[in-house]
């Protein structure tokens, strides 16, 4: 259990960094995003991570991709 909630931890950082990383590379190639989809971005962020820890927490398994 406990090694799962560190893969859990490790994957939500990814996603994170995956995110900051498009909002980031659309700004600097000029792409102005409004400050409306960025908040709807992160909400798709906050709900996959919901979901992990529903699928950790209840038994569902999680069916992560391998980072290798």
């Amino acid at each position: 259990m406990l090694e799962a909630i560190i893969m859990l931890l490790i994957y939500i950082a990814v996603v994170a960094l995956v995110f900051y990383l498009v909002i980031y590379v659309l700004g600097v190639i000029g792409v102005p995003l409004p400050p409306k989809v960025i908040q709807i971005l992160w909400l798709i962020f906050a709900l996959i991570v919901v979901l992990y820890l529903v699928r950790l927490l209840l038994g569902g398994g999680m069916h992560l991709p391998a980072l290798n």
